[in-house]
């Protein structure tokens, strides 16, 4: 729950009953279509922003294969491994719950951050989808290497900003241009080869200008993976069997869809309460908790419930 930063069952000392109580209970939730239970009464994006997060499940490495569209966590599947076909599977569950909604959807545009197995899981299972390559990450690269520079850091950080807010794609490569010629007289060594290696990129930042509702940088994705990090966290990661583990992850992802807001973040959204009433403008019951449940009659499903959803 994001009110405590930690799950519920972590909790048991506050809420009372022992703590596999509150676990079992939470990870009933997972049970639920994430894609279906958060989006009851408005369109299914057509942008995307795709991610794997990495948890430990019992101290082996999991990447949880985390889909995010319109402020919404629409999926949160765990991998055993971070290869296309592994990460394929883990999507094609977002795919399936969507296909429930609406069987002929097909998102437009899909922002990643360049991980090698996550462009070919997404074109597999969504052959017309345009990638956009992250641009925050490439940024992140130089950053990483550059901050000790101070003011020549400082320049850098113009630079490629200026060249990021661009108004048009002509403009765009235009700025990356300068950049580059900037980069060869004033950067050396492992800086100036990030910074290069992002201008070499211009073709392919260039796409998302031709899909003005596309997701540039994955700061959307970002701000929500972090709230998945405390979580689990908090909760000392992941632990038991992977059923339970996968149950869990898709708990996390409609608890944050639906767990209310602070009331300065709800004043800010037009006094909808929580991402999942944002989306649907609209809100079943006054309890969070009760318009979840609500939310996901028939466990979020409209067609018959597949059997191993």
């Amino acid at each position: 729950m994001r009110k405590f930063g930690v799950p519920f069952w972590a909790l048991a000392h506050v809420f009372g009953h022992d703590p596999m109580y509150w676990y079992r209970l939470e990870c009933g939730l997972g049970r639920f279509s994430v894609v279906g239970t958060t989006v009851r009464q408005a369109e299914l994006p057509e942008h995307l922003l795709a991610d794997e997060h990495h948890q430990t499940l019992d101290g082996q490495k999991v990447y949880i294969a985390t889909t995010v569209g319109s402020g919404c966590v629409l999926g949160a599947e765990p991998a055993e491994a971070a290869g296309a076909d592994d990460l394929k599977d883990a999507y094609s569950v977002f795919k399936e719950e969507a296909r429930d909604i609406a069987p002929e959807y097909a998102p437009k545009t899909v922002n990643i951050d360049g991980w090698k197995g996550t462009q070919p899981a997404w074109k597999a299972l969504f052959p017309q989808v345009i990638i956009l390559l992250c641009f925050l990450h490439a940024w992140l690269k130089i950053r990483d290497r550059a901050k000790h520079l101070k003011e020549v850091f400082a320049e850098i950080s113009r630079r490629v900003w200026e060249a990021y807010h661009a108004p048009d794609r002509r403009s765009f490569g235009q700025r990356l241009r300068w950049l580059r010629h900037w980069a060869l007289e004033h950067l050396s060594g492992i800086v100036l080869e990030n910074v290069l290696s992002l201008c070499r990129k211009r073709d392919r930042f260039s796409i998302a200008y031709h899909y003005p509702g596309g997701h540039r940088t994955s700061t959307m994705l970002d701000r929500l993976m972090r709230g998945m990090n405390r979580y689990f966290d908090h909760g000392q990661h992941l632990h038991g069997a992977r059923d339970a583990c996968r149950l869990h992850c898709r708990a996390w992802a409609l608890l944050w869809n639906f767990a209310p807001w602070h009331p300065a973040t709800t004043r800010a959204n037009n006094n909808w309460r929580s991402p999942a009433e944002r989306l649907n403008q609209h809100r079943y019951h006054d309890d969070w908790l009760q318009n979840l449940l609500i939310s996901a009659s028939l466990d979020g499903y409209r067609c018959p419930r597949p059997q191993n959803p």
